[in-house]
């Protein structure tokens, strides 16, 4: 057997509070989204406790530890030196150093590199050690309105337009909520790319969670996109997008289908796509409007519906 088949076919166990000499523990701290009063006394004892303190922002990170008068020392650990700063950290750990990793606000490892630190110190056999607290995508969740039984965290959308065009493929038949993170900047052009596909789809936006002026905006995808053209967005966004298993459940009961959240079952899925688009166009009256139904319906774009109508007709 070789050495690759002998790591597959083994289990690595971590006992977390286990007594040992060495290596170090690798502590992921959870730091407040907005409000200070989101930080736990846990949080603020292992900061304290800790040999080192990894942060992804230090000009930041600073001015939360200097709150909380934790006085340990600070490192830089973030996408642009992570190749030069994780070997350090890593060794440190390994030499029996506790460090806390910590980003600007959340939960570390979620959208960052400290993802890729917990990878190699899980590898080197190193406990990582969660110290749990607020995140963004788990509150916006909670006071979406949205089905909260199943979930899709998708991080931040691509910005070229390719990037985005299979960002949305890869999510179109996801049953569950998606949750995305996006910069104000961006947010109506991502809006208006998930609204050419799925514009009757429920949606939340929520902004600035824990702070002053926190809001949540529910909609369809549609409606939202009218409020940001009339309200533009401040702060950092979550996006939450109705799964395909709700939007074919409320398509089915306003179709008179099935409603059962099969796309299968769904009440256009014996028709053409040209049959498909026929019955909408007949009911709106619009050809255009027909078109971008029928492409929400399949998890297509427009302009993939468009296509298929014009090589149907040729």
């Amino acid at each position: 057997m070789s050495a690759s088949d002998t790591q597959q076919s083994t289990v690595q166990v971590q006992k977390s509070f286990a007594s040992r000499e060495k290596p170090g523990t690798l502590y992921l701290v959870a730091t407040p989204i907005g409000n200070l009063e989101d930080m736990t006394f846990r949080a603020i004892r292992t900061l304290k406790e800790v040999d080192l303190i990894a942060a992804e922002d230090t000009r930041q990170s600073r001015k939360l530890l200097t709150h909380f008068e934790i006085g340990k020392r600070l490192v830089s650990y973030h996408e642009h030196n992570k190749e030069a700063s994780g070997p350090e950290l890593l060794r440190l750990l390994s030499e029996g150093s506790s460090i806390a990793l910590i980003s600007d606000a959340g939960l570390p490892a979620i959208s960052d590199p400290g993802a890729d630190l917990v990878a190699e110190a899980a590898a080197l056999g190193i406990p990582v050690v969660p110290i749990p607290g607020a995140n963004a995508a788990l509150s916006a969740l909670i006071v979406s309105a949205l089905p909260t039984d199943r979930f899709l965290f998708a991080g931040f959308p691509p910005r070229d337009r390719k990037g985005m065009e299979r960002f949305l493929d890869g999510i179109g038949s996801e049953p569950g909520t998606v949750i995305l993170y996006e910069a104000p900047h961006r947010l109506k052009k991502t809006l208006e790319a998930i609204s050419s596909r799925w514009g009757h789809r429920r949606m939340a936006i929520v902004r600035e969670l824990t702070k002053r002026y926190e809001e949540v905006v529910r909609g369809t995808v549609d409606a939202c996109l009218r409020h940001l053209e009339e309200v533009p967005p401040l702060g950092e966004c979550v996006l939450l997008l109705e799964g395909a298993a709700a939007e074919s459940d409320g398509q089915g009961q306003r179709s008179g289908g099935a409603g059962t959240g099969s796309a299968a079952e769904a009440w256009w899925s014996s028709l053409s796509l040209a049959e498909h688009v026929d019955k909408y166009e007949a009911d709106s009256g619009s050809r255009k409007e027909a078109m971008r139904l029928a492409a929400r319906d399949r998890g297509l774009s427009r302009r993939d519906v468009y296509q298929a109508l014009l090589d149907q007709e040729e």
